[in-house]
């Protein structure tokens, strides 16, 4: 298993946020890419290792909710304490808002 993985939910209609891109990265170099499935999860998203340090998910939300959304795009950035840990950070998403949690 990935030691990051992801799941977006759309708010406004209560379902999974299929087909979502999502870039994983240390802030200057991708570590690795991937698309959110039908049930809005990204299982495999990067290795099963990365040291400590901080990382950014982007969402590509722009493409998601069409050219003139509000939110083009979401990075959520976080700290690797532990790099043997599981790290799931999802995002609760609509048009006009979202949030973010430390999943399990």
């Amino acid at each position: 298993m990935s030691l990051v993985t992801t799941h977006v939910l759309d708010t406004a209609t209560g379902r999974p946020a299929a087909g979502i891109e999502v870039e994983l990265s240390d802030g200057t170099t991708t570590v690795a890419k991937g698309r959110t499935d039908d049930d809005g999860r990204i299982r495999d998203l990067g290795p099963e290792t990365l040291p400590a340090g901080i990382y950014r998910l982007t969402f590509d939300t722009g493409a998601y909710f069409g050219p003139d959304a509000f939110f083009p795009e979401v990075t959520l950035t976080f700290r690797i304490s532990d790099p043997g840990a599981h790290h799931h950070v999802p995002l609760l998403l609509s048009p006009f808002a979202y949030s973010t949690y430390r999943g399990s």
